[in-house]
């Protein structure tokens, strides 16, 4: 064969091993587009990321000189025998994007970088530099001078001026707050006896022994009782040298300290604990200064043909481009707006925070910067792009997708959803299970060849899915009323409570909207897709609490104490400290490697030697949720056990008990998630989307997960998209008619059969033809 030929039209991967991969053999054909699907786990994420990407990138950086390689991130080899053909790679993933209060769409897109360059060349009074019109710059002047040296002699060429737009009283945060004293301190206490009562404030502990033993105050009085000068110095004292135990400290006031702490940081990312303090203890309003456009006086003043760039950034992005439109020299800018506007976020607002944007739309963010690129001949690899897309977006995402295709680029598809895999060109479908019954090829070919083959993809992607025979009565309802959230238009609607209630329509109808104006109820339970917590030492065994229960049996059974058994306390092996791998430094990356002392087994031999029913705690830790759920069986765990059939329910039987969390996908994350929640004693559910990551026969599993809910007392409200998922739904409420200032209205409330068969939404049209119901 002229492997230099076929390299020119085919990715050749011959015995590709890494993770769960069995030396499979597949060739993929260049400058098309390729969906690599299977079951959850299967190996394809193993097969298109850790495989092709990771080695197209690797070879990539060979080609830089070796100096420049020390700066650069080190990666291994993938276990694959060879790979050939192999073309730059662009990887767009599933990474949540990195937010905080001074992220919003326009600095995400960088759109605002475009805006400020626009706006400091046009606009009047003149600025001149664009960092006069950005709120993450102080508005204070910096001066400096240019110099140009020639021999001894040096001569000033030009001299410059930058001031920053930020608002000096919201610091370009657009709003200030104000804290609720008698929500962080109890008068009624001294310090010592616990009068604060921020989160993490206990008495004796350092952050209290900072105010007692500061010598501004005494510890033992009550609060009530402080003058005037000590409330004062307590809660208010700016910053202020001291010595405190022998250490030089800086000394502040409460208040000033909670908001450094607490409020500077951006609220979806906090720990609900925190976040629920917060939402206690402060309150949240416009700056009066800046009237929340986080600019200073001299950027708000500045403008083109009466429009400031905060006019501008309040606007949606389809707005913003009609209006840039009128802007012969900003071409380039209207192009970026474009992006976004055909990846179907138009309804977006500039300056909407990133915080609040669902999973969907913070992908699709992402995204933008690739889906208008104007390169050809790469290598797209893409993790799930219809992640929290209704079908009519998934319409759009497809259009995308060929669009790249067409440049001539390789488009690689990790995608579980039948409207995606219709219009590849090449399907490789892995399998025939998950985890160690996974990573072999199950079905390569075309479309058609897969609906008539006789895997699980192949069966579900040919088979109809029904419309629920039979719909649950509710037992009762949560009223909401006059909701206005975001683009929410004043929506009272009842959710009915007993049942398992879908809640859909396009994205940016205003669904995520919805269920943050939910009243305050006992009991409830969200489900959202933030990340979960967690240090590299966290896997799913210590994540779920189940690691608690089989050292107890381990201990109960060898006669000795639990500690022995975790690999975070005495028992751990010395050398990785429990992390069966220690780290290598090569310039800017640790690169792990396997412990050379306990061969990655995380423990110290003696403990290696305990065992529980024939397996020592190491064994333990290598097994999958199915695996351990036998174990457990058999060493009569029945709380270990409940655990893990949780996580069999929710398809995660192929994860390995030990297995970090950093190595685990968005839909893997958040399906572990929902299994640990589960144990809570919550009587309304709500559930962001837990479809994400799901292959059809994963997604029955979980509707049987969900129904036992139900059926067992408990309320599930879940925001979905997947038809199957609305199909199988008691009650169906869709937002719309359209997105962002087109949506935010309750354009049906009823069972699912009805909205099929009556088609007079956009949801109801693409339920009535994924289940075959007549109009």
């Amino acid at each position: 064969m002229d492997h230099d030929a076929d390299s020119h039209d085919t990715i050749r991967i011959r015995g590709a091993r890494t993770n769960n991969l069995k030396g499979i053999d597949v060739d993929i054909p260049k400058r098309r587009l390729t969906v690599i699907t299977g079951l959850s786990g299967s190996g394809k994420s193993s097969l298109a990321f850790d495989t092709i990407a990771a080695e197209s990138r690797r070879l990539l950086n060979e080609t830089y000189s070796a100096f420049i390689q020390g700066f650069m991130p080190s990666s291994p080899r993938p276990d694959v025998e060879t790979i050939e053909g192999l073309t730059a790679s662009i990887v767009v993933g599933q990474e949540p994007m990195a937010t905080n209060p001074r992220s919003t769409v326009g600095t995400a897109t960088d759109v605002n970088t475009y805006l400020r360059m626009l706006f400091s060349r046009l606009a009047e009074p003149r600025l001149g530099s664009p960092l006069a019109y950005s709120f993450n710059t102080p508005s204070v002047t910096a001066q400096g001078a240019i110099t140009v040296h020639k021999g001894d002699q040096k001569r000033q060429v030009a001299s410059y001026q930058v001031t920053g737009g930020m608002c000096p009283v919201c610091e370009g945060r657009g709003s200030v707050s104000d804290v609720d004293i008698s929500a962080i301190i109890d008068e009624n206490l001294s310090l010592n006896e616990g009068a604060i009562t921020v989160p993490g404030y206990k008495a004796g502990g350092w952050s209290v022994r900072y105010y007692a033993e500061s010598g501004f105050v005494d510890p033992d009085k009550k609060l009530k009782d402080y003058s005037d000068e000590e409330r004062a110095d307590l809660l208010y004292r700016e910053a202020t040298k001291i010595s405190l135990a022998g250490i030089n400290v800086t000394y502040e006031g409460l208040v000033p300290k909670i908001t450094a702490s607490f409020l500077r940081k951006d609220k979806a990312s906090m720990q609900p604990h925190i976040r629920a303090f917060v939402d206690r203890a402060v309150t949240f309003r416009d700056c009066g200064a800046c009237g929340g456009t986080r600019l200073a006086e001299h950027a708000r003043t500045s403008t083109i043909g009466g429009m400031s760039i905060a006019d501008v950034c309040a606007m949606t992005v389809s707005d913003a481009r009609t209006w840039i439109g009128s802007i012969p020299t900003a071409g380039q800018l209207g192009d970026l707006l474009g992006s976004i506007e055909r990846i179907g976020l138009g309804y977006l607002t500039l300056d909407r925070p990133t915080g609040t944007l669902s999973g969907g739309e913070a992908q699709r963010i992402t995204m933008v910067k690739h889906l208008g690129s104007p390169l050809t001949d790469v290598t797209y690899v893409f993790d799930e792009p219809t992640v929290g897309l209704h079908p009519h977006d998934i319409a759009q995402m497809n259009g995308l997708l060929e669009a790249l295709r067409d440049r001539g680029n390789t488009v690689l598809v990790v995608e579980h959803k039948r409207e995606t895999i219709e219009i590849a060109d090449h399907v490789i479908e892995l399998g025939p299970g998950a985890g160690h019954a996974g990573g072999e090829i199950t079905y390569v070919g075309d479309v058609a060849g897969l609906a008539a083959s006789d895997t699980t993809t192949g069966r579900h992607i040919a088979e109809q899915t029904s419309l629920k025979a039979a719909v649950r009565t509710p037992t009762g309802v949560i009223p909401v009323r006059d909701a206005r959230v975001h683009n929410l238009k004043g929506v009272d609607v009842d959710i009915p409570l007993g049942v398992l209630t879908v809640v859909t329509g396009v994205a940016g109808s205003g669904k995520s909207s919805l269920m943050r104006s939910l009243p305050p109820i006992p009991g409830l339970v969200r489900v959202d897709q933030g990340r979960i917590r967690g240090s590299r030492r966290s896997n799913p065994a210590t994540y779920t609490g189940l690691l608690d229960h089989i050292r107890k049996a381990f201990a109960k059974a060898n006669g000795v104490k639990p500690a022995l058994f975790s690999p975070n306390s005495e028992g751990a092996c010395q050398n990785c400290r429990g992390l069966a791998v220690t780290f290598i430094d090569l310039s800017m990356e640790s690169i792990p490697v396997p412990c050379e002392v306990c061969g990655g087994e995380r423990f110290q031999e003696h403990v290696l030697d305990l065992r529980l029913h024939g397996s020592s705690i190491a064994d333990v830790f290598r097994m999958s949720v199915g695996e351990a759920e036998e174990f457990c069986a058999r060493a009569g765990l029945k709380a270990g056990g409940a655990i893990l059939r949780r996580l069999n329910d929710v398809g995660l039987s192929y994860l390995t008990l030990g297995q970090p969390l950093s190595t685990l996908s968005g839909g893997e994350r958040q399906r572990l998630k929902l299994a640990h929640r589960m144990v809570d004693d919550g009587g309304v559910y709500v559930l962001d989307e837990p479809t994400a990551g799901l292959h059809l026969a994963d997604i029955r599993a979980l509707l049987a997960l969900l129904d036992s809910m139900v059926d067992s007392g408990r309320s599930v409200i879940v925001i979905e998209h997947h038809q199957a998922v609305m199909a199988h739904a008691d009650w169906i409420i869709d937002l719309g008619p359209g997105a962002g200032a087109d949506g935010g209205e309750v354009v049906y409330t009823g069972p699912p059969a009805e909205l099929a068969a009556r088609r007079h939404t956009t949801t109801g049209e693409y339920l009535a033809r994924y289940t075959g119901t007549s109009p």
